[in-house]
C-alpha cells in the first residue's frame, strides 16, 4: 500500500520539486512555512508580551521568562538536530526516487527525537536551580524563572515531536499542512494565556501551562498526518527502529542547524549573565525583548530559507544543478532586501517594537540604543542565512556546522565577554558584539559557498 501511494506520488508533478518554476516550487512551501513560523513564535513571544504587562511585577517576571529562554533554545537544538537533519536527506532520497531509504529516515529521527526528549526534560529539570542563576538570575527574578520552565519542561516531548516532525511533512511538498501544525497550538495558547495569567492569576505558570497545552495539541496533529493516508510516505513502527549509519548521517548533517541553536543558547546566557554584571535586571529584561524582536523579523528569511531547502535538496539529488542554483540566487536576494528593510524600520521605530513588551519608561529609555546598536547591519546576517541553508539542503555537513560555530561560538561569545570592559563600553559592548559577527561570519560564509558550492554546480550544469 505504501508503495503504491509512493509511485502515485512520483507521478504528481505538484509535489514534484524538478518540475515548473523554481521561484514558484520554493513559494508554495515558503509561504506557509513562513506564516508556520510567525504563528510558532507567538508560542513565546505571547507569553512575553502578557508576562509583560503583568501589574506591579512586568519587568521581574518578564526577565525572569527570559532567563528560561537559553532551556528552550537548547530543547530546540535538539529538534533541529534530529528534524533538520533527517529532512534534507529524505528530500535528497526522494529526489533519487529511493522510497524505502526516505522512510526509514523518517523514522529514525522520529525515534531520536523522542530520546532525546526524555533525557532533556529530565535533566533540565534536576539541574534547573544552578542553571537559571548561572544564566543570570538573581534572588528577585529565579522564582519567575523556576516557576515557567519547571512546568514547561513537562511539554519537552510535544516540542520534539511538533518540531522536529513537521520538517517531514514540509519535506514531502504539504507546505499548508506544515503551517497548520503551529497554528492550531499558536491559536490555542493565544487564547488560554490570557485565560491563565489573568483570569486564574496563575501568573507565568499560566503562560507555561497554556504553553504545554498548545503543544501538545500540535504533536497530535503532526502524528495523526505522518500516520494517515494523505501522507505519501508514513510513519511506521517498522522505520522507526534504529540503524547506526542513518543515525550518523542525520546527526552529522542536523548538527548545524544544532549547533546554531546551542550556540545561541550558549550566547543568551553569556549576554545575560554579563548584562546581569554590568547593568543589573533591567538589561536582561532589555535583552529578552531584543531575542523576541530578533525571532520575529528574521521569520521571513528563515521561512524562506527553509522553504527553498526541499527544493535545492530534491534537484540536487536529481542532479538538476541549475535549479539549484536558481533556488540559491532568489534566497539570497529576498534575504538581502527584506533585512535592509527591517533595519530601517528598527532604526526610524524602535518603539514601535518595544512597547508590545513593556511601557515601563526606564526600559523604553534604555532599550532604544541598545536596539540600535544590536540590530546595526543587520542585512549581513542574510549571508549566513543563504549560505547556510545552502549547505545544509546539498548535505554538506562539515561546511555548515563550522560556520554555525564560527558566528556565534568564535566571534560572538569572545566578543561579549570582552567588549564591556574595553573603554568603557559596559552593556553597550554586549549589544556591539552582534553586528560585529554579522559582518564577519556572514561574509565568510556566503564567500565560501560562492566559491565552492556555486562554482561546482555551474561546472556540472554545464558538463553534457
Amino acid at each position: 500500500m505504501v508503495m503504491m501511494q509512493t509511485m502515485k506520488h512520483f507521478a504528481n508533478t505538484e509535489k514534484d520539486f524538478g518540475k515548473g518554476s523554481v521561484a514558484a516550487n520554493i513559494l508554495r512551501l515558503a509561504i506557509p512555512m513562513t506564516l508556520a513560523q510567525l504563528i510558532n513564535v507567538l508560542y513565546n513571544v505571547v507569553d512575553r508580551v502578557y508576562i509583560g504587562h503583568i501589574p506591579g511585577t512586568s519587568t521581574d517576571a518578564l526577565t525572569g521568562v527570559g532567563l528560561a529562554l537559553p532551556v528552550i533554545t537548547v530543547i530546540t537544538a535538539f529538534a533541529n538536530l534530529f528534524g533538520m537533519g533527517g529532512a534534507p536527506l529524505f528530500s535528497i532520497a526522494r529526489g533519487a526516487k529511493e522510497p524505502e531509504k526516505a522512510q526509514k529516515i523518517m523514522g529514525n529521527s522520529f525515534s531520536m527525537l523522542l530520546l532525546s526528549g526524555v533525557v532533556l526534560s529530565l535533566a533540565c529539570y534536576l539541574a534547573r536551580r544552578p542553571l537559571l542563576y548561572l544564566f543570570g538570575a538573581s534572588d528577585i527574578t529565579y522564582p519567575y524563572a523556576n516557576a515557567y520552565i519547571t512546568l514547561y519542561l513537562l511539554g519537552t516531548l510535544f516540542v520534539m515531536i511538533s518540531l522536529g516532525m513537521n520538517y517531514f511533512i514540509n519535506a514531502q511538498g504539504f507546505g499548508i499542512t506544515g503551517m497548520l501544525t503551529v497554528s492550531i497550538g499558536a491559536v490555542l495558547n493565544l487564547l488560554l494565556d490570557p485565560l491563565f495569567i489573568f483570569v486564574f492569576h496563575m501568573g507565568v505558570r499560566g503562560a507555561a501551562l497554556a504553553t504545554i497545552i498548545s503543544q501538545g495539541a500540535s504533536a497530535l496533529w503532526v502524528l495523526r498526518f505522518l500516520t494517515g493516508p494523505k501522507a505519501f510516505l508514513r510513519l511506521t513502527a517498522k522505520s522507526m527502529t534504529l540503524s547506526l549509519p542513518l543515525i550518523k548521517e542525520i546527526t552529522a548533517l542536523g548538527l548545524s542547524g544544532f549547533v546554531m541553536a546551542v550556540t545561541n543558547g550558549a550566547v543568551q546566557i553569556i549576554c545575560n549573565a554579563t548584562l546581569q554584571r554590568y547593568g543589573g535586571d533591567l538589561y536582561v529584561g532589555i535583552m529578552t525583548v531584543i531575542n523576541s524582536v530578533r525571532e520575529v523579523v528574521t521569520i521571513p528569511v528563515t521561512g524562506l530559507s527553509n522553504g527553498a531547502q526541499p527544493v535545492m535538496s530534491f534537484n540536487y539529488g536529481a542532479k538538476k544543478y541549475g535549479r539549484v542554483r536558481s533556488a540559491i540566487k532568489l534566497t539570497t536576494v529576498f534575504s538581502i532586501v527584506f533585512t535592509l528593510f527591517v533595519w530601517a524600520l528598527i532604526f526610524f521605530f524602535p518603539h514601535l517594537f518595544i512597547r508590545p513588551f513593556s511601557n515601563e519608561p526606564e526600559l523604553l529609555r534604555e532599550g532604544v540604543p541598545a536596539m540600535h546598536l544590536y540590530f546595526f547591519g543587520i542585512f549581513l546576517m542574510a549571508l549566513q542565512f543563504s549560505g547556510q541553508s545552502t549547505f545544509v539542503a546539498l548535505g554538506k555537513s562539515k561546511q555548515a556546522v563550522f560556520f554555525s560555530l564560527l558566528r556565534k561560538a568564535i566571534i560572538v561569545i569572545p566578543l561579549t565577554l570582552c567588549l564591556p570592559a574595553v573603554g568603557g563600553l559596559g552593556v553597550n559592548g554586549v549589544f556591539l558584539a552582534e553586528p560585529i559577527s554579522n559582518l564577519i561570519g556572514g561574509a565568510a560564509c556566503f564567500t565560501t559557498m560562492m566559491a565552492t558550492v556555486w562554482r561546482r554546480l555551474k561546472d556540472e550544469a554545464n558538463t553534457p
